[in-house]
Parts: structure tokens; C-alpha cells; sequence
């Protein structure tokens, strides 16, 4: 039995909740989002709160009930709070700028690299080594962090690179002289 499945999710005030089929619409002041769910659950809404049930006592049904709360109570979330991510860049000569519906960055490269920013994201650039990532939608605010942290990830021996804020770098030692 899944112990998170069975918690009810709390519905703020000011956010809609709509269930067509087997999709849920959630939509509230920072944004709209929508989600297939699985066919073995169910989503019910009742006085203000979300239960997610299923229909069979089983592991699999069990472990989506689970699976199923907790992206429902991300989505209730994200349009209520938002999310957000981090990132530093770290090295001489390193920037990032973000000009209307692209972000541009300069890493050592021979060329910048122009990223085009996703729909329903959002990208603030302080001082051109931090990069503020937000939105509403949980898994669309990691995946785009993770896109821009792979253009050039941290190196073990200097530690330049772009980093999540809180990523702790394990250095390597260089190489070391004959003596």
C-alpha cells in the first residue's frame, strides 16, 4: 500500500481543477498544466482536496498511485508557488545573457551557444555568472537546467563549467613536476 497515494491533496484557493477522461487540468495564477494518468487510477475531487484511488491492490497499482499523487500535487504546486533552479557559471571569460526568447552563452567555445528558451519557462541572468531558471512545470524547470548545464558541465581539475547552485565539485589533483 502506497502511504504517499493515500494523503489527500490540498486545493488552494484560486486554483481549478478539472478532470477530463483520464486527464487532469490544473490551472491557477502562475500558469495552466495538464496530465495524461494512468488508466489503473483514479483522480477524485472532493470539498477542496484531491484523492487519488486505485481500482486493484497490487504493486504496480500501488506504486502509480504513488507516482500519480505526487505529480499532481507538483502540478498544484507549480501553478500556486512556481519552481525553480540555479546554475553558476564558473571560469574566466564565461557569460551568459538572455536577450527576449534566447539565452546566450559564452563558454570557451569558438562560438556562442544560443539557446532557444522553452515555452512556459522563464530566465533571469544576474551579474552573467548566475542563472535563475523558473516556471511551472516541475520537470520542465529540471530538464531545462540540466540542457544548459550539459553545454559544458564542470571539469574535475579546475571546476569551470556551469553548476547547479548547491553541486559540489570533486576535484582532481593535476599533474605534479619530477623533482
Amino acid at each position: 500500500m502506497s502511504r504517499i497515494g493515500k494523503k489527500p491533496i490540498p486545493v488552494p484557493t484560486g486554483v481549478k481543477i478539472g478532470l477530463d477522461g483520464n486527464q487532469v487540468h490544473v490551472e491557477g495564477p502562475k500558469g495552466k498544466l495538464s496530465r495524461a494518468i494512468p488508466s489503473q487510477v483514479e483522480v477524485a475531487v472532493e470539498a477542496e482536496q484531491i484523492l487519488v484511488l486505485h481500482d486493484e491492490e497490487t504493486q504496480r497499482n500501488s506504486s502509480l498511485q504513488g507516482l500519480t499523487r505526487t505529480l499532481v500535487a507538483n502540478m498544484v504546486d507549480g501553478v500556486t508557488k512556481g519552481f525553480q533552479k540555479e546554475l553558476e557559471i564558473v571560469g574566466v571569460g564565461y557569460r551568459a545573457e538572455a536577450k527576449g526568447n534566447i539565452l546566450n552563452l559564452s563558454l570557451g567555445f569558438s562560438h556562442p551557444v544560443a539557446f532557444p528558451i522553452p515555452e512556459g519557462i522563464s530566465i533571469e541572468v544576474e551579474k552573467q555568472t548566475k542563472i535563475l531558471i523558473k516556471g511551472a512545470d516541475k520537470e520542465l524547470v529540471g530538464e531545462t537546467a540540466a540542457i544548459i548545464r550539459d553545454f559544458r558541465p564542470p571539469e574535475p581539475y579546475k571546476g569551470k563549467g556551469i553548476k547547479y547552485k548547491n553541486e559540489r565539485i570533486i576535484r582532481k589533483a593535476g599533474k605534479t613536476g619530477k623533482k
